[in-house]
């Protein structure tokens, strides 16, 4: 099975409250980020948007938001979130390991949200390569990701079962920092705590600029 069809059987057959990364409420660093001004309001995109809390967010804080995933059933979930909510996003479908050409120069700021752990190390260039190309010069990005560090789904292994069979990588900052430093200006790179719906994760934040 592949990860857009685990993804759409996620989607599809359970419940938004049971599945665990959909969490209804933004993170608060991403709250803190748009608070203090590190971004303002622009042309964004949320990659890997799920059923689009994040995107609808940011979308009422003035953003013009783009919401890409791989699963074309969380997107459909994402654009009625929209319609619900009253506020305009694009949703679509990609594959970010992919070509994405017609994105661009697009944006001013992407960001990824416990997306980062089900991209392979092998796909991982490709993917960090694809943010870069999309970002418009200067353009700022975040990105968070499950640490080696954290002791969720048995706590050892760069790769670990999660209770509904999907498989995580477990990322460092060293090989985040290898991967992001020809590419992205890092501002900040740290292990940081992140709320989940079955306790808090240690996680990899990177908050960056284009180079």
């Amino acid at each position: 099975m592949t990860l857009k069809e685990q993804m759409d059987s996620i989607y599809r057959e359970q419940a938004l409250d049971a599945i665990p990364w959909n969490l209804e409420k933004p993170p608060t660093l991403l709250v803190e980020l748009v608070d203090s001004g590190w971004v303002a309001p622009c042309e964004a995109v949320d990659l890997g948007c799920g059923a689009g809390n994040y995107a609808v967010w940011l979308a009422s804080q003035g953003f013009q938001m783009t919401g890409l995933d791989l699963s074309t059933t969380a997107l459909e979930l994402a654009r009625k979130l929209a319609t619900d909510r009253g506020v305009t996003c694009r949703f679509e479908a990609c594959d970010m390991i992919g070509l994405v050409e017609e994105y661009d120069n697009s944006f001013d700021f992407a960001f990824d949200w416990e997306v980062l752990h089900h991209v392979f190390p092998e796909g991982r260039e490709a993917y960090f390569t694809n943010v870069h190309r999309m970002l418009c010069p200067g353009g700022k990005y975040l990105s968070v990701c499950f640490s080696e560090d954290d002791p969720a789904f048995g706590g050892e292994g760069k790769y670990r079962k999660t209770p509904i069979d999907t498989t995580l990588y477990f990322s460092s900052e060293q090989e985040l920092r290898e991967l992001l430093e020809p590419l992205f200006l890092i501002e900040e790179l740290s292990t940081i705590e992140i709320p989940g719906k079955r306790g808090p994760h240690m996680a990899v934040m990177a908050l960056m600029t284009k180079r």
